[in-house]
């Protein structure tokens, strides 16, 4: 019996030119990590995620230059960008001003009523949405001391109250985010808040870490949210280049079959029966193939005897052996090809597919 998910039904919203919510396609987010104010970086980085997929973008805006640089960063980029506001909300002024194709506050440190108040007229004024960010350190010290700490229900609460009061304001163009570096805590949060409000929900981990506990945290964390058809949109965080981030977000909607970008690579672990570079010829055809949106199944097999049967679903594969190998597509055995030409070969061949059986 397979398994299928079913997507909770939620409001939508529009982000620029991407639909969040209501059965639109999850979207995949990322961070910038240049200064905002070096617009050269920021636009270099910015068409880097482009070009490995990610569709909104966040930039921080920590002072008022930081906002004015996104009239000229949104000049040389195509996806919507997010204004990040900490503490002073007349940054989100004058980000909304400049052009930001939305606001992400934190109900934590952003001021009172009416500086809140302030911020949604503009991004009425703006027609832009604003995503309540609430983050386990950041929860109000009220909240803190009634719940015993920045547990999930805290951290729920903490969202509602900023949701009502920006829905005091007939303020209705939200999404919210509701993250903790615990996973657990993470995903009872996130359950709880998707049993309260159909509101669109951007879903991650914060301050996941590095490559590999990053990675860990992240896909548990978002996988298991996902997989119960709860999350709209989604960042991967990472102490990595961001391109790492969209690259792994995508790979978390491949794994659960909700999307497909870009290539799925199948290749085995190796043994002691593999007599070919493996690792380096992987690492080769991942580092061309980055930027490749179209989805194709690939698989690079250590073994001639065993590869392509195992790998028979894959659309084009090689299988190395002692110093050959073989190509093979749907599991057919295509030609023998020289060890230090697979990955050669392999990227020719997925140059010239065109998505059908030969």
């Amino acid at each position: 019996m397979s398994f299928s998910i079913k997507r909770k039904n939620t409001r939508q919203i529009n982000v620029g030119n991407v639909k969040v919510g209501d059965g639109a396609p999850i979207a995949i987010q990322s961070m910038t990590n240049t200064p905002t104010q070096d617009v050269a970086a920021t636009i270099s980085q910015i068409q880097r995620l482009e070009r490995a997929g990610c569709e909104i973008v966040r930039v921080a805006v920590p002072d008022k230059e930081a906002a004015k640089a996104i009239t000229s960063i949104k000049k040389k980029t195509s996806i919507p960008i997010i204004a990040d506001i900490h503490f002073d909300y007349r940054l989100a002024l004058a980000a909304g001003k400049a052009g930001a194709d939305g606001l992400r506050i934190n109900p934590g440190n952003i001021g009172g009523a009416e500086k809140v108040k302030a911020v949604v007229d503009c991004a009425k004024r703006h027609d832009i949405p604003i995503r309540i960010g609430v983050n386990s350190g950041s929860v109000e010290k009220d909240i803190l001391k009634k719940h015993g700490g920045p547990s999930a229900p805290a951290m729920v609460e903490s969202a509602f109250r900023q949701l009502e009061l920006l829905d005091s304001f007939d303020f209705h163009q939200i999404k919210i985010s509701i993250k903790a570096s615990d996973i657990i805590r993470t995903v009872d949060a996130y359950r709880l808040l998707s049993s309260k409000t159909d509101l669109p929900l951007h879903v991650g981990v914060t301050e996941a870490g590095g490559l590999y506990s990053g990675i860990v945290k992240s896909s548990l964390g978002i996988g298991m949210l996902l997989a119960e058809g709860i999350g709209d949109t989604v960042r991967v965080s990472l102490t990595r280049d961001p391109v790492e981030e969209v690259r792994v977000g995508y790979e978390i909607l491949k794994a659960l079959n909700i999307r497909q970008h870009g290539p799925d690579i199948i290749s085995c672990p190796t043994c002691g029966r593999c007599n070919i570079d493996l690792f380096k010829i992987v690492e080769q055809v991942e580092k061309a193939l980055l930027y490749r949106p179209e989805p194709i199944k690939l698989a690079i097999m250590g073994c001639v005897v065993n590869g392509p049967g195992e790998a028979k679903e894959a659309d084009i594969g090689v299988a190395g052996g002692d110093g050959s190998g073989v190509l093979f597509k749907k599991g057919k055995v295509i030609k023998k090809i020289p060890e230090n030409k697979l990955a050669e070969v392999l990227l020719k061949e997925v140059e010239n597919w065109h998505g059908i059986d030969e």
